[in-house]
């Protein structure tokens, strides 16, 4: 028992250092990494069973909080954090956070593990074909109105279903609206800590029955010995991914990340059936 404890603990201090380097370098929170390791490493200790996507979903979230604020903390060193985005999109986030949270609570496990997937596999797109996505010469200006309105909370209710930190699509945006792929990877980490905390909250106060075998330590849908072995992984590693941002090409991590996204998709996708 002590061996799998110890294996148990170093895997997610594991994975917790993989998704702090992947919140500072892309800005996406960390979710696509600490999701499906939770998914694998949680069914050692326990039964598999339905409820067990949505403490790794929920644990996620709690741990965005972590690897987001770090994240936010070494960016904002560097003067790259957009405060005004933030503060102008965060309402919107939070109310979409809420409709995520109130669809995750009345959907299968099932349901939720076809949504990862289907929600991973169109991340990729953008990770293995950026170009494709993020077009040269092609801009626009930062939406406005009911434009950022529907986006950030479209954001905020896609993120907190999938667990992460809801990156992506503001790097995607902001770049596309001739920002620095700096600034817009900084930005994007404080949107994963508006998009974590308020999911965290809501999957910490969600009720399951009695009768669910859920990991040691699991309080509502987080389990909060997980939590504390992926925070300290990323707080160590979210500088070092951050300063990777501001010094190497991306194009090839991008790439690398994105056939790990197809990966973690197919895997979800055969979970799911």
């Amino acid at each position: 028992m002590e061996i799998e404890l110890v294996w148990f603990v170093l895997t997610l201090c594991a994975a917790g250092a993989i998704a702090g380097i992947t919140s500072g370098l892309f800005g996406n929170g960390g979710g696509f990494v600490v999701v499906p390791a939770l998914s694998i490493v949680f069914p050692f200790f326990v039964p598999d069973s339905d409820e067990i996507v949505k403490v790794a979903i929920g644990t996620s979230l709690a741990s965005i909080v972590v690897s987001s604020l770090r994240s936010v903390i070494a960016h904002k060193a560097k003067g790259a954090v957009d405060f005004e985005v933030l503060k102008s999109w965060s309402i919107w986030i939070i109310l979409g956070v809420v409709g995520g949270l109130l669809i995750a609570d009345n959907t299968s496990a099932g349901g939720l593990k076809i949504v990862f997937a289907a929600g991973v596999l169109i991340y990729s797109i953008y990770f293995l074909f950026p170009d494709l996505v993020v077009r040269p010469g092609v801009h626009f200006s930062m939406p406005k109105g009911i434009g950022r309105a529907s986006l950030a909370f479209v954001l905020g209710g896609f993120s907190a279903l999938l667990g992460i930190g809801g990156g992506t699509p503001t790097v995607i945006t902001m770049v596309m609206c001739k920002r620095s792929i700096q600034q817009a990877v900084a930005t994007a980490a404080g949107v994963g800590f508006l998009i974590g905390l308020p999911g965290a909250l809501g999957f910490l106060l969600m009720r399951h029955s009695e009768e669910a075998a859920l990991p040691f330590g699991t309080v509502g849908y987080v389990n909060v010995p997980a939590l504390i072995a992926i925070s300290i992984g990323s707080i160590m590693t979210a500088p070092i991914g951050a300063n990777m941002a501001h010094s190497f090409s991306e194009k090839m991590l991008k790439r690398l990340f994105g056939i790990y996204l197809v990966i973690v998709s197919l895997g979800m996708f055969y979970k799911a059936m």
